[in-house]
């Protein structure tokens, strides 16, 4: 070892290792290019390879690490929403309450209290990092303030198996506690407005937020959720509301309460028949017909309950009066649902359909006026058709299919609430004009609301372009009169991936204001703009992770804001909790209770129209030529080969699997090799950088974009609001960021290490697996792509370092150092495992090629870090579980096998066990690094 002996002792506790990782780094002043992450790693393998050290121990400092970062994830939860216990934040409503009433105007009161601060969409993104009881302890100490070892570290690590139904109730069980939340808030209005305006309290009709979500019911890029799951899906969230209703009403209305009950059971019963095998057409016809036949106990629509609910309202006393409103409230938010749905396509398969009709013959480009001229053409001429569940079941085209799924929805489940038709990679006018041709095929397009997605680097460049198109067609400004809004959506995650966070943010802000623009050109200018942001937890998703403002604010600046006031234009703001990730927010009566707290507060549509214009978009000499650098740094890595080998080089085995959703295309062993970023989705790649040290989307291009002009750029980022919240985004990434731990990563693959590794002795025992990894890495490139990557890091960073030295810190984290030797040491401890792995692999003796694999695509699949593959290609080479001769009822005798003919069990013992546990540790440290960061991806 490095210091002459460092054991088993000296590195046996987390102190230990953290107070070594602390002296290592000090060498650095010596010798520039020492890697004290990559040293640490080595010494624990060494210990662990020498017998002083055991998996069993490395065990006890993964779980200690695993603890800190699960405290670490419910800390920063609690930092973020601030106010936490319920009585408080009781109080911070009432004082914004009474604050709002001052002016003793009940209308400008109502007014203000039935404008959602937002519309919340529950996500299905695979970030379901932590298992249900990792989770239920991380919200419980967020919830209580207590952040201690045995409040937060007494969950199991053992990994949860994620189906689309278990992401569906978690998603159901985060809207229920935000309604319960609402409900708490409404009846808390129902109450001030009743002391302060007597006779009028009950024309309140509060909506402090709405809900949503699409768990079940996005298809893009996925192929295992049909039809029959959205719809079942949809029945059970109906039959889970009418529950709810009828259980709030209990007291108060007993016999609409009893009608709600019995309408619970109908639907119940439909759901019963939906979870049946619809393949069989006697199965669907029988649950079809069940569902859309007239029945005494069906509800379709609550229009009548609300109006009875507030008649009966108009002669009750307060209390009785408050429950009968507060109810009636949640109905006119959910509708006979948990929320609004939201259904997704991608734009081919909408394509695909509308070619169809529009060019049968494939010669006519979708990007054509051609193409448009005969869209409209279409439009005009198409008339509502009828159907039903069987066309549904026939209909093979999955754009269709979704219209078809709405209409039996709106038709036999849901009438009054709207649904969101969310098309991704929507980059021609054409499209959405097809999305408006279908849903007017079927009759819904008066409750369907088309929304492209904005979050490609094409989207984003021509998306100003694209939305002056679509406005200007005569038919889009028809539609969106009658549904009162445009409706629009961005993407933080994918845009960030492929353009950088801080260029994708400012990319999607120029987009909000051009819709401002576009809706006051197009005479628009008296409906909604129903802006859908979608990002994830963390920084590179769109998340900023500094304070509830910046998060807020990130998203939908107030210079978009006012873009929308100053035009008099009504805006919408929607903001999406992506996953598990997002659900945390939710997890508990307090969460839910402090995140509406706080949107209330300040609601996502409010900005000071009066103050001055920010220095950062009068000074678009300086911003603009900075957001176009550091782009351009983004877009270099993104096409970057020495990147994409980078990113790629242990595949996606660095992660756990975080949701139902496959995280890239199946492929084999030679596509891994050269596996491209476009194979792997935006949550993963930026989930890969984490597991790496590097958030190369947030803050790569920063100080490159400065270089030459640093004063000047730094004086803006100082005296502009923008400027200030964009280097606070920095600071939060870089203080995480370390390039010596992406280095450390590179040397696993280098064979010069692995040849050198031995060679004064002492660890003879591993000499020649040594010499074997050292001779098949020879010829591999991955040493050098790492170093290269190192390298260009590295200039970024040092002109970044020197653009932070002239903006003050705002908020310095105390913190900071001990968080950096933590994750530090986890990466050391990973790299001792991935060695261990290594070694146990190449010592796993030789064995026959089979089915096309040989031993070096066994030491592939190790190295790319497909564990399961390579163990499933060893225990299929050394089996334990054999037929035995006493199965058989065979007459004639046989003295074999003998004694000697015994299974592999001692080499499962040696070599495949130890590879098998040492990736699952290796995992358990990719959550607990991941919960430093503050979120998966």
């Amino acid at each position: 070892m490095a210091a002459g002996g460092t054991g088993a002792l000296a590195l046996g506790t987390v102190d230990a290792l953290d107070a070594r990782l602390k002296e290592l780094h000090k060498l650095t002043a010596v010798t520039p290019l020492f890697n004290p992450v990559f040293q640490l790693g080595l010494e624990l393998s060494r210990a662990l390879e020498n017998g002083e050290m055991s998996l069993d121990d490395i065990e006890a400092l993964v779980s200690e690490m695993d603890c800190e970062g699960l405290r670490a994830r419910a800390s920063r939860l609690d930092r973020i929403l601030g106010t936490m216990p319920i009585a408080e934040n009781d109080k911070a409503l009432d004082a914004l309450a009474a604050k709002t009433a001052d002016e003793d105007d009940f209308t400008a009161f109502a007014v203000r209290w039935q404008r959602p601060a937002a519309h919340v969409v529950f996500t299905a993104h695979p970030t379901f990092l932590l298992t249900a009881a990792q989770t239920e302890a991380v919200t419980a100490s967020a919830s209580n303030g207590d952040f201690s070892v045995a409040s937060v570290c007494v969950a199991s690590p053992a990994r949860d198996t994620i189906t689309l139904d278990s992401e569906h109730d978690a998603a159901m069980a985060a809207m229920a506690r935000g309604q319960k939340a609402r409900d708490r808030i409404n009846a808390r209005l129902f109450d001030l407005a009743a002391a302060r305006w007597p006779k009028r309290w009950k024309g309140l009709n509060p909506m402090p937020v709405r809900f949503a979500h699409w768990v079940g019911y996005d298809m893009d890029g996925r192929t295992d959720i049909s039809w029959s799951t959205s719809i079942r899906y949809r029945l059970e969230e109906k039959a889970q509301r009418l529950a709810g209703y009828a259980e709030a009403l209990e007291q108060a209305a007993p016999e609409i309460a009893a009608q709600l009950s019995r309408a619970h059971a109908h639907t119940a019963e439909a759901v019963a028949a939906f979870k049946q095998d619809l393949t069989d057409p006697e199965a669907l016809s029988a649950a079809a017909n069940g569902l859309t036949a007239e029945h005494a106990d069906k509800i379709i629509s609550l229009e009548g309950v609300i109006t009875r609910l507030e008649d009966e309202a108009r002669h009750a006393d307060q209390e009785q009066a408050r429950a009968l409103l507060v109810t009636a409230a949640a109905m006119r938010a959910d509708g006979l649902g948990m929320g609004g749905i939201h259904f997704r396509v991608n734009a081919s398969q909408l394509q695909n359909a509308i070619r169809r009709r529009i060019d049968p013959d494939g010669k006519l480009s979708l990007a054509s006026q051609a193409a448009l001229v005969r869209m409209r053409e279409l439009l005009a001429e198409v008339k509502p058709l009828k159907s039903n569940f069987a066309a549904l079941a026939i209909e093979n085209s999955t754009a269709v299919r979704q219209f078809l799924a709405m209409a039996q929805i709106l038709g036999h489940i849901d009438a009054d609430a709207p649904i969101r038709m969310l098309v991704a990679e929507c980059e021609e006018p054409t499209t959405v004009l097809a999305a408006l041709y279908f849903a007017r095929m079927f009759g819904i397009d008066e409750k369907v609301d088309v929304s492209p997605l904005f979050e490609t680097e094409t989207a984003l460049e021509h998306g100003g372009r694209f939305l002056d198109a679509v406005l200007a067609e005569p038919a889009y400004r028809d539609y969106a009169r009658r549904r009162g809004r445009v409706s629009i959506q961005t993407g933080f995650s994918d845009a960030g991936r492929f353009v950088g966070q801080v260029p994708a943010a400012l990319a999607i802000e120029r987009l909000q204001g051009r819709l401002s623009e576009a809706m006051a050109a197009n005479g628009l200018s008296d409906v909604c703009a129903l802006i859908f942001n979608t990002g994830g937890e963390s920084m590179g998703r769109g998340c900023h992770p500094s304070s509830i403002d910046d998060r807020f604010d990130w998203q939908l600046s107030p210079w978009a804001r006012r873009r929308f006031l100053r035009a008099g234009i009504r805006l919408e703001p929607e903001v999406s909790f992506q996953g598990g990730d997002g659900y945390l927010w939710f997890g508990s009566d307090e969460l839910a209770l402090a995140t509406l707290t706080r949107m209330a507060e300040r609601p996502l549509w409010d900005a000071d129209v009066n103050v001055p214009t920010d220095l950062f978009y009068r000074r678009t000499d300086l911003s603009l030529d900075f957001y176009r650098a550091i782009r351009s740094v983004q877009h270099e890595h993104l096409e970057s080969s020495t990147y994409s080998r980078a990113i790629t080089a242990f595949g996606l085995g660095l992660l756990n699997d975080t949701g139902s959703r496959k995280s890239r295309r199946q492929s084999d062993l030679a596509s891994d090799r050269s596996m491209n970023l476009r194979q792997i989705r935006a949550i993963p790649h930026n989930a890969i950088l984490q597991q790496l040290g590097y958030p190369v989307n947030v803050i790569a291009g920063i100080g490159t974009a400065a270089d030459g002009n640093r004063e000047e750029i730094a004086g803006l980022l100082r005296e502009s609001a923008r400027g200030r919240q964009i280097v606070r985004l920095a600071r939060a990434a870089n203080a995480l960021a370390s390039i010596k731990t992406v280095s450390a990563y590179g040397e696993l693959f280098n064979s010069a290490y692995w040849a050198s590794r031995p060679y004064r002795g002492g660890e003879e025992n591993i000499a020649d697996a040594c010499l074997k990894l050292a001779e098949y890495l020879t010829k591999d490139d991955r040493a050098g792509v790492y170093r290269r990557l190192a390298s260009r890091l590295r200039v970024d960073a040092l002109k970044l370092h020197r653009l932070l030295d002239l903006v003050p810190d705002e908020a310095p984290q105390a913190d900071r150092e001990h968080t950096r030797r933590s994750l530090g040491v986890l990466h050391a401890l990973r790299i001792a495992l991935f060695q261990h792995m290594f070694l146990r692999s190449v010592m796993t003796p030789q064995f026959s090629r089979a089915n096309d694999i040989s031993r070096d695509d066994v030491l592939e699949m190790f190295f790319t870090l497909r564990v399961e593959d390579g163990l499933a290609q060893l225990r299929r080479a050394f089996p334990v579980h054999f037929p035995s001769i006493s199965d058989f009822a065979v007459d004639a005798p046989s003295d074999y096998p003998d004694s000697s003919a015994t299974g592999y069990a001692q080499i499962h013992k040696d070599f495949i066990d130890p590879i098998a546990r040492s990736y699952a540790l290796s995992l358990r440290i990719t959550t607990a690094l991941a919960n430093e960061f503050g979120a998966h991806g």
